[in-house]
C-alpha cells in the first residue's frame, strides 16, 4: 500500500518559535516521532510518503499517490488535524487517526469523517487495525487498554524526515510516570507504571540519527525522564560510552519531575552524557497548592533551592507554571513572576489551568457540575474550561499580566544572563561545546544572520549590543546559548501580545 503520513499545522503557541526558526534557517522546531514510529509498526513492504504541514504542504502528486491517509495530532493541533481529515474525504481517500487529541476526545473525532480510529498506543491497536484493513472493513475504532511493551517497539523510521527543516530530533526512552498530579493526563494515555526501552534500542535510535548525518540537538520527550531511575541510569551509563566512542555528536535535553535535584548522581551522569537542559514542571510556588493537587514530587525541598541544584549541576531550565487551581488565593500572578526573577528562569511556561478528559481533576470537576466545556478547543489563548474557586475575570487578568511581565524585554535577557551565570557548566561541557563544530560554515553563516537581524536592522539593535558584550564580558564560554536565548526574545514578545489580546477579547465577549 502507498501510506501518506500528515502532521497538522501546530497554531501560534509559546513553543512555535516561528521568528527563530526562520533566523536559525530551520522550519520546526521538532518532528512528528509518532508517524515515524507508526511508519516503523507499519508493514515494511508498504510504501510511505511523510508530510509534516508545519515545513510544507502536500502535493498534488503525493495526494494522487496516496491508498491510504494516515494522521496524528496533538489536542493543540485540532483544527488542522480535522481540515486534513475534510481535505482527504474530498478526495475520495479512506482516512486513520490517532494521537492524543483523538484518544483523548473522540467523542468529537467521531463525528469528524474519519474511517478509522486507532487509539491509545500503536503497538496495541495497529495490528487489529491492520487485521481489519485485511478483512475488507471499511471502518472501525481500535483500543486498547493494554500497555505495550516498549522494549519491542522498533525503531522510528526516521529516514521520512527532512531532517534539515528541523532545530531538534526527538527519541523516546519511556512512557508514563508513577505520579498521582491531578490535572495531568499522562498517566491517563500512558499508565503510572513507566515503562522503558533498553539501552541497547535507544543506541541503535542514536545510531540511525548518526549514519543519517543528525549532528546537533536530541529531545528526549519522556514526560518524565526519571520516571524510572534504575532504568535511567543503566541507560546513562551506556550512552556516555557511546557518546565518547562517537566524539559526543549529539546534546541532549528532557523534561523530568522536580525531585531530580535530590539526584546528584543521576544529573552527573546526564552532563557526562551530554544533557545540556531540563523542562521542569514547577506549576504554583504555593505548596499547599501542590498538595491539594497532588503534586508531592514538588514538595519536600524547597523549590528555589531544587532550581539551584539542578543548575548547579550543570543543567539549564525551562519551567512549567500553572494559574486558576482551586483555592488559589488573588495575587498568585505576582508570586510566580517573584519566583521566576528569583531563581532567574528565562523561559517559563506559564498557562491557565484546563481541565482534560478522565483526569483526577475531569471527574472531580463533573461531579461537581463545573465543567463549561467537553471539547479540545484549549489552548494558552482560551479562557478555562471549567468554573474556578475565584472569579475568571481575576484569573484571567493575572494570567495576562503575568505573561507580560515575564517577557518584559529587558527583565527577560537580565535572567538569561543570570541563568547563565547560576548554571555550573563543567571543564567536559566546554570542551563538547567547542568540539561541536562552533565555526562550521552552517553555524556561521546562523550568526552573521542573527547579528545582522539584531544588531543592523531591528531597531533595538542597542539593546542586542549591549546584551552581547555583557556576554562576552561575564559568560565567553556561553556565547552560543545566550544569542540563542536572544533570538528567542522576539517571539516572547510577540507571543505576550496574543495572549493579551486573545484573552482580552474572550472576556469582553462574554459580558
Amino acid at each position: 500500500m502507498h501510506i501518506l503520513l500528515l502532521y497538522p499545522v501546530f497554531p501560534k503557541t509559546m513553543f512555535s518559535f516561528e521568528k527563530p526558526m526562520k533566523y536559525m534557517g530551520k522550519k520546526a522546531l521538532l518532528p512528528p516521532l509518532s508517524l515515524i514510529t507508526v511508519a516503523a509498526i507499519l508493514p515494511q513492504k508498504w510504501e510511505f510518503k511523510l508530510v509534516d504541514r508545519n515545513i510544507r504542504d502536500v502535493t498534488e502528486d503525493e495526494w494522487n499517490w496516496a491508498e491510504l491517509v494516515m494522521i496524528s495530532a496533538m489536542v493543540v493541533q485540532k483544527k488542522d488535524f480535522l481540515d486534513q481529515i475534510q481535505e482527504t474525504k474530498r478526495r475520495g481517500k479512506p482516512v486513520a487517526v490517532g494521537g492524543p487529541y483523538p484518544t483523548s476526545f473522540i467523542h468529537e473525532v467521531q463525528n469528524s469523517g474519519a474511517d478509522y480510529l486507532v487509539l491509545d498506543e500503536g503497538e496495541m491497536t495497529i495490528p487489529p487495525f491492520l487485521a481489519a484493513l485485511e478483512r475488507g472493513e471499511l471502518s472501525g475504532i481500535f483500543r486498547s487498554a493494554e500497555k505495550p511493551d516498549i522494549t519491542k517497539t522498533p525503531i522510528p523510521r526516521y529516514d521520512l524526515l527532512e531532517l534539515d527543516a528541523y532545530l531538534d530530533m526527538s527519541i523516546q526512552f519511556s512512557r508514563g510516570c508513577p505520579f498521582l498530579c491531578e490535572f495531568c493526563d499522562i498517566t491517563v494515555l500512558y499508565g503510572r507504571k513507566p515503562r522503558t526501552k533498553t539501552p541497547a534500542q535507544i543506541i541503535r535510535e542514536l545510531e540511525c540519527l548518526y549514519d543519517l548525518g543528525w549532528r546537533d540537538q536530541v529531545f528526549m520527550v519522556d514526560d518524565n525522564f526519571i520516571g524510572n531511575k534504575r532504568n535511567v541510569k543503566q541507560l546513562l551509563m551506556e550512552l556516555n560510552v557511546w557518546m565518547a566512542n562517537k566524539d559526543y555528536p549529539f546534546f541532549f535535553y528532557t523534561e523530568a519531575s522536580v525531585n531530580l535535584a535530590k539526584e546528584q548522581e543521576l544529573m552527573d551522569l546526564m552532563v557526562e552524557c551530554n544533557f545540556i537542559g531540563v523542562f521542569l514542571g514547577i506549576e504554583t510556588p504555593d505548596e499547599s497548592i501542590l498538595a491539594l493537587t497532588k503534586k508531592s514530587q514538588n514538595l519536600g525541598n524547597p523549590l528555589q533551592e531544587s532550581v539551584k541544584a539542578i543548575n548547579r549541576a550543570g543543567l539549564l531550565i525551562i519551567a512549567g507554571f500553572v494559574i486558576g487551581f482551586d483555592g488559589e488565593k488573588s495575587g498568585i500572578g505576582k508570586h510566580i513572576v517573584e519566583f521566576v526573577e528569583q531563581a532567574a528562569i528565562p523561559t517559563a511556561l506559564l498557562t491557565m489551568l484546563q481541565a482534560l478528559p478522565n483526569t483526577a481533576l475531569w471527574d472531580r470537576l463533573q461531579k461537581e457540575g463545573r465543567l463549561l466545556e467537553q471539547s479540545g478547543d484549549i489552548n494558552q489563548t482560551t479562557l478555562m474550561n471549567f468554573v474556578p474557586t475565584r472569579p475568571v475575570e481575576e484569573v484571567a487578568h493575572e494570567y495576562v499580566e503575568a505573561f507580560w511581565q515575564l517577557y518584559e524585554p529587558k527583565q527577560y535577557l537580565n535572567r538569561v544572563l543570570r541563568h547563565l551565570g547560576n548554571t555550573e557548566f563543567s571543564d567536559i561541557q566546554i570542551r563538547k561545546k567547542k568540539h561541536r563544530g562552533s565555526f562550521s560554515w552552517k553555524m556561521f553563516k546562523t550568526s552573521m544572520f542573527i547579528f545582522w537581524q539584531f544588531g543592523v536592522v531591528n531597531q533595538t539593535r542597542w539593546q542586542f549590543w549591549s546584551f552581547f558584550f555583557k556576554v562576552i564580558r561575564r559568560h565567553s564560554r556561553q556565547v552560543e546559548d545566550a544569542i540563542k536565548a536572544y533570538a528567542f526574545m522576539e517571539h516572547f514578545a510577540d507571543y505576550r501580545q496574543i495572549i493579551r489580546d486573545e484573552i482580552n477579547a474572550q472576556l469582553t465577549a462574554g459580558k
